[in-house]
């Protein structure tokens, strides 16, 4: 049996979920019933980022010590996933005792790459990052991210030595050791390494940001956020002596938004090869969610919440159109009219249509009994392809053309002709066709959208019709109403 080891890039606890964090949780689950389904030794791993200096700013707005506003905060991300029917095995904390413990080890290791030197720079407590003066001339001195100035900053900080690793980064990278999906951000990256990588501040004074682990042996300096939520990959496995983590890493696959590619594709790896243990098998980058072709924010008014979609359409209609209408390889637009539209096109018209069709004709001819049922015949090749490359919308494009096919099946063969000339032996044929296929459907929708597959799977998987209480996906309205 093999074993498959998933993590996703762990949220800030700042603010409450939103569809980018949604997303990035739908594409880790889709690999991970997947591959629970080819029987191998899944762990999934999701989490919240609890540390540093923008959640200690959001805990004072909340007037909450920040251990309180996190404990808050993460309950809320931790509920979410349960309502996305999000399959993970494992959620870290970065205020987990055991985090704390094991990241201060693993600096300990990393000690032969870490030294202390004074530094002046240009730092975005949004982004949690010192900015280069370039970027800081190119954005006129303004996080374009969090629309706030960049504070001049002068510190004696500790550094991780990253400049020494650029070849071997550089190497496992362009060689596809740590391959990166899509190709287009691999590229970017390398373009990135390519002009050297400098060494990078990996501390701050304990008087400036207090929210954060200790530096071991140096208890006026507290460990720099993205550098120690980096480790939470390894730590929720019992990095060094746990079983789990000599059993599971590296990592199959880890998934990330776009936005936070440097630290994972650059830093992430250059700290595991001073570590001297392998990166993860393959990084893939999502990218973002904008709202009726503009980014999200509070400002325009324009945030969805993706509780509320889920609540109006149901949890398999919001796994479907993200997973199929949000490109996988780059960005993509939600509207409600957009939402709409699938639902009903897509949801009800063709896969709803498909079962409720068949089950109809399933009981009007043949009281409900459906006989033995042929194997399926179709090619899943190109389907598995999709999904080992992370091309969720190309996965289940080719699932759609499959239901599509069905549609035209049924209305060429025509059952109900068949059932009037009295060749009952054909009838119970197609028939039969028409439930191998929608049993192969249900079986390949099982990572994307669980309730219904496993809802097509009870009603024709006995070979007696189970029927549904009603519409798989009932129609919705389309109004403007949508978003109230």
């Amino acid at each position: 049996m093999a074993k498959f080891y998933i993590a996703t890039a762990i949220p800030y606890v700042n603010d409450k979920p939103h569809l980018g964090h949604a997303l990035l949780h739908l594409y880790g689950d889709v690999l991970a019933r997947y591959h629970r389904q080819l029987g191998d030794e899944v762990v999934f791993s999701a989490g919240t980022d609890e540390h540093g200096g923008k959640v200690a700013e959001a805990a004072a707005s909340a007037n909450l010590p920040p251990k309180q506003f996190v404990d808050k905060v993460s309950v809320q991300f931790r509920d979410g996933l349960k309502k996305l029917q999000i399959s993970n095995d494992r959620f870290i904390r970065t205020t987990d005792q055991g985090h704390e413990q094991r990241a201060q080890l693993i600096w300990q290791t990393l000690a032969k790459d870490i030294y202390k030197k004074a530094y002046e720079g240009m730092y975005c407590v949004g982004c949690e990052e010192f900015k280069t003066d370039v970027y800081v001339k190119e954005t006129k001195g303004l996080c374009p991210l969090h629309n706030r100035a960049y504070e001049k900053v002068q510190e004696e900080n500790y550094f991780f030595g990253l400049s020494k690793y650029t070849a071997k980064v550089k190497e496992v990278v362009e060689n596809d050791q740590y391959k990166i999906v899509p190709t287009s951000r691999k590229n970017e990256i390398l373009s990135v390494i390519n002009q050297g990588l400098q060494d990078i501040s990996i501390s701050r004074p304990k008087n400036k940001i207090p929210w954060g682990i200790p530096v071991p042996g140096d208890d006026r300096q507290t460990m720099y956020v993205w550098f120690e939520a980096l480790m939470n990959y390894i730590t929720v496995l019992g990095y060094p002596e746990h079983a789990d983590f000599k059993k599971y890493w590296p990592a199959d696959v880890q998934v990330i938004g776009k936005d936070i590619l440097r630290f994972h594709a650059a830093v992430w790896p250059a700290m595991l090869l001073g570590l001297g243990i392998s990166p993860p098998k393959q990084l893939y980058v999502h990218g973002f969610v904008t709202s009726g072709g503009k980014k999200m924010s509070k400002t325009l008014g324009n945030v969805v919440d993706p509780l509320q979609i889920v609540d109006k359409y149901g949890v398999d209609a919001f796994r479907y159109f993200f997973l199929r209408h949000i490109p996988s390889y780059g960005d993509g637009d939600f509207t409600w009219e957009l939402f709409d539209a699938a639902y009903n096109s897509e949801l009800a018209d063709q896969l709803g249509n498909a079962v409720s069709r068949t089950a109809a004709m399933i009981v009007k001819y043949q009281n409900g009994l459906i006989g033995n049922i042929p194997a399926p015949r179709h090619d899943i090749a190109p389907f598995q392809a999709a999904i080992s490359d992370c091309r969720f919308d190309r996965a289940l494009e080719l699932i759609w053309e499959q239901i599509k096919g069905l549609n035209q099946y049924v209305d060429e063969e025509k059952p109900w002709e068949i059932a009037k000339s009295g060749d009952n032996e054909h009838l119970q044929e197609v028939l039969a066709n028409l439930v191998a296929n929608l049993l192969e459907i249900a079986e390949l929708l099982t990572p994307f959208m669980p309730a219904a597959a496993t809802k097509i799977q009870q009603t024709f998987g006995s070979g007696v019709l189970k029927p549904l209480p009603g519409p798989l996906f009932p129609k919705h309205q389309t109004t403007a109403a949508s978003a109230a």
